[in-house]
C-alpha cells in the first residue's frame, strides 16, 4: 500500500474573499500591450492591433504597440540586446495583452513566437506575465481559420496568463481594410469591439487581485520547504 499524501497545515490556507474583493482599487486606466506577428509593410496583423488599440483607447485603456522589427531571433544574442530589453519592458508594464497573428503555411508566424519566446516566465522574482489578461486574435489570408489563436491560446495558458473566452479570426482580411487602413463595418469588425470590451473588464475585474489568483498552495508548500532546508544547512 502507498501511503495517502497529507495536506500541509502549514502552506493550506482558507480562501480570504476580503483580498479577492478589495475595496480600494487601482484609479489608472488598464494598461493594455499589442503584439502582431507579420513585418509587411501592409502588415493586415498590426492594422488588426492598430484598430483594436483605437478600440481600446475608447474604452479607457492606455495602450501600447510593440514593433517587433529589429527583434533578434531567441538565443541568437543576449537578452540585453535594446529591441529584447523593450519587449520585456513593454510587458512588465502592462496588465493585460492583446496578440494577434497572421495564419501561416496553418500556424502563427515564427514572428509572433519570438516575441513570445523572449518573454521569460520570470525575471527574478518576478513573473512578468503572471495572472496578467489576453486576449488572441488571428487575421488569414483565406477562408476563416483558427488554428492561430487556438495555437495562442495554448501559449497564454503556458505563460500562466489568464485568456479571455472571446476571440476574434478575421478571414480575407485584404478584404477588410480601406485604403486608408482602417477596418470596414462588418461583423468582423464587431467581434473585434466584442473581444477588446471583454479583456477591458477581465482587466478591470483581476488586475488588483491576481496575486491572489495564482498564489498556489503547492508553491507555498515547496518554498516553505526550502527555506527549512536552508536554515536546516546553516544551522550545521
Amino acid at each position: 500500500m502507498t501511503d495517502t499524501p497529507q495536506l500541509s497545515d502549514d502552506h493550506f490556507e482558507a480562501i480570504d474573499a476580503a483580498r479577492l474583493f478589495p475595496v480600494n482599487r487601482s484609479p489608472h486606466a488598464p494598461r493594455i500591450l499589442l503584439l502582431y506577428g507579420s513585418l509587411r509593410q501592409r502588415s493586415f496583423s498590426r492594422l488588426m492591433t492598430e484598430e483594436a488599440a483605437r478600440v481600446l483607447t475608447r474604452f479607457g485603456a492606455e495602450t501600447r504597440t510593440f514593433d517587433p522589427s529589429g527583434l533578434p531571433l531567441p538565443d541568437d544574442t543576449d537578452a540585453d540586446h535594446p529591441k529584447v530589453q523593450e519587449l520585456r519592458e513593454a510587458v512588465t508594464w502592462s496588465e493585460g495583452m492583446v496578440w494577434c497573428s497572421p495564419e501561416r503555411h496553418g500556424s502563427m508566424t515564427g514572428i509572433m513566437k519570438s516575441q513570445i519566446d523572449w518573454i521569460p516566465l520570470s525575471i527574478g522574482a518576478v513573473r512578468p506575465t503572471q495572472g496578467k489578461t489576453l486576449a488572441v486574435m488571428q487575421v488569414c489570408g483565406g477562408s476563416q481559420s483558427f488554428n492561430a489563436v487556438n495555437q495562442l491560446r495554448v501559449l497564454g495558458r503556458w505563460m500562466r496568463c489568464v485568456t479571455i473566452p472571446n476571440q476574434s479570426s478575421v478571414p480575407k482580411a485584404f478584404q477588410q481594410f480601406d485604403g486608408d487602413d482602417r477596418m470596414k463595418p462588418s461583423s468582423y469588425y464587431d467581434r473585434m469591439v466584442d473581444v477588446m470590451e471583454e479583456l477591458v473588464k477581465f482587466t478591470l475585474l483581476t488586475r488588483d487581485v491576481s496575486p491572489v489568483l495564482v498564489d498556489r498552495y503547492s508553491e507555498r508548500k515547496e518554498t516553505g520547504e526550502a527555506l527549512i532546508a536552508r536554515v536546516n544547512r546553516s544551522a550545521t
